[in-house]
C-alpha cells in the first residue's frame, strides 16, 4: 500500500485513540505512527489476490509476523474494503507460502535466492529462511479464522486453503514422532549456536509425549526441548479454528477426524508433560520438554509465549496455572525477567543480557485486568521509545536509548493492539 492515503476506518481509530488519550498526547501520537506504520512501509499489494509484507528492517516476510502485523486492522476490516482485501491478501500469500514449504518460516517476495541459502536443509530460492517453527503453521490460520469472524468474507477457504491445512496437520503428525518419522534438517554454520540445531541438524533427543515437535522458537532460536509448550497450546487453538472452519466450509471427515485426534493426543501430552509443581508458585507450565523428564522453566518474550496464553485463547486470564506460571514469568526466576532503572519486563536469550522486549510489554498489558499493572505499562511505553515515537525489538532495562532493531513493525502492531484494548476499539 505505502501512501500517505489512509482509509477513513483508519483516521477515524486514530482520532477517537486521540481523543481517549487527550491527557496523554505523546502516547497518542505514538499510536498514531505505529498504526500507519505497517501498512504504510510493509505491506505491498502485489496483484489482486496477493500482498506481502516485509518484517520492517529485513526484506522477507515471515508467517508469523506478517499475521501479527494485520491484526490491529482486523478491528476496522468489516468497515472498509481496502483493509479487507489487504488483509485477504496477506492470508492467500500465506497459505501459498505453506503449500511451497510448510517448514519454512520467512520467504521471498519472488524466487530470487535471497535469504539463507547456505544453510544445510532443503533450500528454495523461494525461502529466506527455513527454521521449523510450530508457531508459522499457526498464525496464517488464526489469522483467516479471525478474519472470517470479524467480516463474513469467506474467499479464502478455498482449494489452496484446505491443500494447507492438510499439509499443517500432515506435518504435525509427523513431527510427533520426530525421531521416527521427520526428515527436517537444519544446520548453520560459523553461528551462534542457537541458529542452528544439534545432531546434524536433527536437534537435541525427544520421546513421544502426543505433543508436536519444533526446531526452533518464535524469536527463531532453537528450542532447548523439542516440546515447545506454548507453541502446542496455540495449535490446540488452532485445531479449534480448523474443526470449525472444515464443518462449515469443507465436506472431508477423514481430515476433520485427523484434525480431532491430533487435538486431544496434543492436549493430553500438554497435560501430562507441560506441568510441573514449583516449589514457590505451585502448578506451572514449563516452556519446554523432551519427555525424558527435562524440563525448560524460563517464558520468552515472542509470542506464543506462557505469557501471551489467554490472549492466544487457549485459557482465561483467571485460569490458576496460568496465574501460577504468570506470577513465576514476572519473576527473577525466570532468566530473562529484567528488572532496571527504567523499566521490568521479560526479554530473550534473543537480544542481549538485560534488554526487555516491547512485545512482552504489550502481552503483559493484554493479558490483565488489573488497572494498575495497565497503567504501568502504559507509562514504561511513554518512556522507552528512545524519543523516536516508534516501539522496538528489545531495549537496556537502564537506558532505553540502547535498542536493537529501528524498523519492527511486530513490536508496533502489539503496542497498537494494547491501546486499542484500553480504548474500546480492540478486534476482540
Amino acid at each position: 500500500m505505502r501512501t500517505n492515503e489512509l482509509p477513513v476506518a483508519m483516521t477515524d481509530v486514530m482520532e477517537h485513540v486521540t481523543k481517549q488519550l487527550a491527557d496523554r498526547p505523546k502516547l497518542a501520537k505514538m499510536f498514531e505512527n505505529c498504526f500507519k506504520n505497517t501498512i504504510q512501509t510493509t505491506v505491498e499489494e502485489l496483484d489482486e489476490r496477493f500482498t506481502f509484507i516485509i518484517t520492517g528492517d529485513i526484506p522477507a516476510m515471515w508467517l508469523r509476523d506478517s499475521a501479527a502485523q494485520v491484526k490491529p486492522y482486523l478491528a476496522i476490516a468489516d468497515q472498509d474494503k481496502t483493509i479487507a482485501r489487504m488483509i485477504e491478501g496477506v492470508i492467500n500469500r500465506q497459505i501459498y507460502y505453506i503449500n511451497l514449504d510448510p517448514y519454512a518460516n520467512a520467504f521471498n517476495k519472488e524466487a530470487n535466492g535471497d535469504g539463507h541459502q547456505k544453510d544445510i536443509t532443503d533450500m528454495s530460492d523461494w525461502i529466506w529462511e527455513r527454521k521449523y517453527e510450530i508457531d508459522s503453521l499457526c498464525y496464517p490460520i488464526q489469522l483467516s479464522y479471525l478474519f472470517w469472524k470479524k467480516t463474513g468474507i469467506t474467499s479464502h477457504f478455498d482449494d489452496n486453503f484446505l491443500k494447507a491445512v492438510k499439509k499443517i496437520i500432515e506435518v504435525w503428525k509427523v513431527e510427533q514422532n520426530h525421531e521416527e518419522f521427520s526428515s527436517y534438517r537444519f544446520q548453520r554454520e560459523n553461528c551462534q549456536p542457537s541458529d542452528t540445531l544439534t545432531r546434524e541438524g536433527f536437534g537435541e533427543p525427544v520421546r513421544y509425549t502426543g505433543m508436536t515437535w519444533s526446531g526452533f522458537r518464535p524469536s527463531d532460536d532453537a528450542c532447548k526441548y523439542g516440546y515447545l509448550i506454548p507453541s502446542n497450546m496455540f495449535a490446540i487453538v488452532v485445531l479449534n479454528y480448523m474443526e470449525e472452519i472444515l464443518t462449515t466450509f469443507y465436506n472431508s471427515s477423514s481430515i476433520l477426524n485427523s484434525v480431532r485426534k491430533l487435538k486431544d493426543e496434543i492436549q493430553a501430552g500438554i497435560d501430562k508433560y507441560g506441568i510441573v509443581d514449583h516449589p514457590k508458585y505451585g502448578k506451572i507450565y514449563a516452556y519446554e520438554t523432551d519427555g525424558f523428564g527435562n524440563y525448560n522453566l524460563m517464558d520468552d518474550a515472542n509470542v506464543p509465549s506462557l505469557l501471551a496464553l489467554p490472549y492466544l485463547g487457549y485459557c482465561r486470564i483467571e485460569d490458576e496455572i496460568y496465574q501460577n506460571t504468570r506470577a513465576f514469568i514476572l519473576s527473577k526466576e525466570n532468566p530473562y525477567y529484567f528488572e532496571g532503572m527504567a523499566a521490568k519486563g521479560i526479554g530473550s536469550p534473543h537480544t542481549p543480557d538485560q534488554y526487555v522486549w516491547h512485545i512482552a510489554l504489550a502481552i503483559q498489558g493484554l493479558t490483565t485486568n488489573s488497572s494498575e499493572e495497565k497503567e504501568e505499562l502504559l507509562k514504561l511505553f511513554e518512556t522507552t521509545d528512545a524519543g523516536t515515537g516508534y516501539l522496538h525489538e528489545g531495549f537496556h532495562v537502564d537506558n532505553p536509548n540502547e535498542f536493537t532493531r529501528k524498523w519492527f513493525s511486530w513490536a508496533n502492531a502489539m503496542f497498537c493492539e494494547f491501546i486499542m484494548s484500553i480504548t474500546d476499539k480492540g478486534s476482540d
